[in-house]
């Protein structure tokens, strides 16, 4: 009895036959995890951002009538009695920096608010079980924020430019005002995103915000310099950040001296401090 011939086993893929192009629907890359994510959360973040904006521009020009308010009536007129002295500067040009710092706080101090929400609809639920690390969460939303301080920041120049602000477009200067908004930026939401950590509710979280920005902003040198201040209150501008990004904005865009060493370091730590505070705090949102 003749036996029956068995065919041959097929050889494995070369690396380079055809079949190899079909090798990723077989077995998928193994997943990134840990810090690899980063990057790319970071990127997602923003871009979703700019997504919102895209949809909605009229956030950008209603968020810019408050700081044209402070150019157009403080500046203007306390340019006119010449009150505060700023060591032979136009008020105006002193001012300018001052309130695009204040703007770019004001969008970043409220951002907890959305993770709140993202909390209430279930969506930081299903984040928190990605293999993303916290932080790279907090991370993303918070140089998130920093990119809609940077147009908002962009549309306040437009606006003091227009006034007749004096102000420098040497292009490394303006790079280093975005690192400075963003910087600062991050540092204000992830302050926010806290404090959502730690009150869990909106309305609390507002209330909270409200309270602490108008503090935060008269506690700077935005509006007059710390020279001028009683001996606590130089204290507790020292310890502001937002004197530190006011004091590097003004060096970078009129070009009064500024210790933009010392400024952009204290903001790059207080963005680190602030990442990690948040990051810790997140699991509470998502109980």
């Amino acid at each position: 009895m003749s036996s029956v011939p068995v065919a041959p086993r097929p050889a494995a893929a070369e690396p380079g036959s055809p079949d190899s192009r079909f090798a990723l629907l077989l077995e998928p890359p193994p997943a990134r995890t840990g810090w690899r994510v980063v990057p790319a959360r970071v990127a997602a973040m923003c871009a979703v951002e700019l997504q919102k904006l895209r949809h909605d521009r009229a956030e950008i020009y209603t968020r810019a009538v408050q700081p044209a308010l402070w150019l157009l009536i403080f500046g203007q007129t306390f340019s006119r009695i010449h009150a505060i002295p700023t060591g032979g500067v136009p008020y105006l040009d002193f001012l300018a920096p001052g309130i695009i710092a204040q703007s770019a706080m004001f969008i970043a101090i409220f951002y907890g608010i959305m993770i709140i929400w993202e909390r209430d609809s279930g969506v930081l639920t299903k984040l928190m079980v990605t293999p993303t690390p916290r932080t790279a969460l907090v991370a993303g939303k918070a140089f998130a924020a920093g990119v809609k301080a940077v147009i908002q920041a962009a549309v306040v120049i437009v606006i003091a430019v227009a006034l007749g602000v004096g102000m420098t477009w040497n292009p490394l200067r303006l790079l280093g005002v975005v690192v400075v908004v963003v910087l600062a930026s991050a540092f204000f939401s992830c302050l926010s995103m806290s404090i959502a950590g730690i009150v869990l509710t909106r309305d609390r979280l507002m209330g909270i915000g409200q309270a602490i920005t108008m503090p935060l902003f008269f506690a700077s040198n935005a509006l007059y310099p710390v020279a001028l201040m009683p001996g606590w209150l130089q204290a507790i501008s020292r310890a502001n950040p937002l004197s530190y990004q006011v004091d590097a904005l003004r060096g970078l865009l009129i070009g009064t001296p500024a210790h933009l060493g010392l400024d952009f370091a204290v903001l790059v730590l207080a963005a680190f401090v602030g990442i990690v505070a948040a990051g810790s705090l997140l699991g509470r949102l998502a109980r």
